[in-house]
């Protein structure tokens, strides 16, 4: 199998990558369906195109969790109640209401604070490896080092680690 992106541009226009014999991508791709990538292709295609990975959003940071725990429009009402009931002098509605404000926001700050972890967790749990032949040999690597024009070997149970041509 041959991994590939959209940037794959047969010479023929009229084509599509997946209409093409399993030579003629080969060919496109120059690789090798015996050898596949020397191990110095690889890298550099590596450096032209990227890794194989998915842009995720960058994490948050702790001040941004602090700050969204404030952002919801029933806790901005609550804010704006207790600022009410301080000016007129009503001290312990406005006492409670501050001391639930901060509760709501400490509480969900703290499960969003795990809930963060927990994904960078999964993330690195959940890190696929691929097979693929480079320079004649089977190699197990990461997903994310996967180029256009790695032959990668897929079995029955494996996780399909790219976008492939079968």
């Amino acid at each position: 199998m041959l991994a590939h992106d959209d940037s794959f541009n047969p010479a023929d226009a009229s084509m599509h990558w997946h209409t093409l014999s399993t030579a003629r991508t080969v060919q496109q791709l120059a690789s090798d369906l015996e050898r596949g990538l020397s191990c110095d292709e690889a890298c550099r295609r590596l450096a032209r195109d990227g890794r194989n990975d998915i842009q995720e959003q960058r994490s948050r940071s702790v001040l941004n969790m602090v700050v969204s725990q404030f952002r919801d429009f029933m806790i901005i009402v609550l804010i704006l109640a207790a600022v009410v009931s301080g000016i007129i002098g009503d001290a312990t509605d406005t006492l409670v209401i501050i001391a639930i404000v901060l509760l709501n926001g400490v509480v969900g700050f703290i499960q969003d604070f795990r809930a963060e972890r927990a994904m960078a967790s999964l993330r690195q749990l959940a890190a696929l490896k691929a097979i693929v032949v480079r320079a004649g040999e089977r190699q197990t690597i990461s997903a994310s080092e996967i180029v256009q024009g790695d032959i990668v070997l897929v079995e029955t149970g494996s996780a399909i680690p790219a976008d492939l041509r079968l």
